[in-house]
């Protein structure tokens, strides 16, 4: 496993996955399904592994923590890097830095807390979250209200943090005031974007950001790796091309809900079995909203196995 310090190559190396967590029934971290999972992706080129909002890291418990670190470190090889996440909140954050402290890890994701939290707070947190770890963090924007461009440069300047994932939704990805002003302040090396293949052409060729991360590469590892290859070649239209296959299921992930969406989608596409959803959350269980998963899933995963 990656212990180096993480530099902007690393972030472009590979596209960052983001997979669901595989749970037994008694809901308990299998390590026989997520070793399916990460095998998949590896074959698929994929070698950065992020658990964060799509493992459900929110809600993960401090008394798990540890243990669950063991496993991600068991699933990977000495080439690949592992991201884990901390928080959301700022106790359960800085108690899991804590734990971080003594493993090899070289930097956690903050995840985003919205309510309560302001800009300044927020800042001011991270800062005490990064000095207690030892490392810096990545900070994970997904909302105009939660740090301030300047902020984030700022955390990026002061070695707070190493890298950011940028996954502010917008209408059109190609008009971003606050990614404009981010990259004014920061440059573009340590960012990426984070919010999959959708935003991914414009935020890469337009506002240059050095990689992305997919929760959908989950079921087709290759084509999200030519993607990539090709955005970094400068080769729009097959990244285009690659882009319409990921919409279907995208589209069932915007509608319904991302997390859940991905983590049924992984199964359905009888790649791992990803057992229960971990509280608070809960599966999926409309049979037409399945159904259509199950097509879109099945669909995406034929085409990655003719890529």
């Amino acid at each position: 496993m990656k212990t180096s310090a993480v530099t902007s190559a690393d972030l472009g190396k590979s596209i960052l996955a983001v997979p669901p967590l595989a749970r037994n029934a008694d809901l308990g971290v299998s390590d026989a399904e997520n070793q399916k999972l990460v095998n998949h992706l590896k074959q698929g080129g994929v070698s950065t592994f992020m658990y964060g909002g799509n493992a459900n890291f929110y809600n993960i418990s401090v008394g798990e923590y540890d243990g669950v670190l063991d496993q991600l470190e068991s699933w990977v090889g000495e080439d690949d890097w592992v991201i884990p996440s901390i928080g959301a909140d700022y106790g359960k954050a800085l108690d899991q830095v804590k734990i971080l402290k003594n493993r090899n890890f070289p930097t956690a994701m903050a995840l985003p807390l919205n309510f309560p939290s302001t800009p300044k707070g927020v800042d001011q947190g991270l800062r005490r979250l990064a000095d207690a770890y030892g490392k810096p963090l990545i900070v994970y924007v997904k909302s105009d209200n939660y740090l301030t461009p300047r902020h984030v440069a700022d955390l990026l300047a002061d070695g707070v943090a190493c890298a950011v994932k940028y996954a502010a939704v917008r209408e059109n990805p190609s008009i971003d005031a606050f990614l404009t002003e981010l990259t004014g302040y920061a440059g573009t090396d340590r960012i990426i974007s984070g919010i999959g293949e959708r935003p991914a052409i414009e935020h890469l060729m337009e506002f240059k950001l050095t990689g992305f991360t997919s929760g959908s590469v989950c079921v087709a590892p290759a084509l999200s790796t030519a993607m990539l290859h090709a955005l970094q070649a400068g080769d729009v239209a097959t990244a285009t091309t690659i882009r319409e296959k990921f919409i279907a299921l995208e589209d069932l992930r915007d509608g319904f809900s991302p997390l859940r969406i991905l983590h049924e989608a992984v199964r359905l596409a009888g790649i791992a079995d990803t057992g229960p959803m971990y509280p608070f959350l809960s599966n999926i269980d409309d049979p037409k909203v399945l159904d259509d998963l199950e097509t879109a899933s099945k669909e995406l995963l034929a085409a990655n196995s003719a890529a």
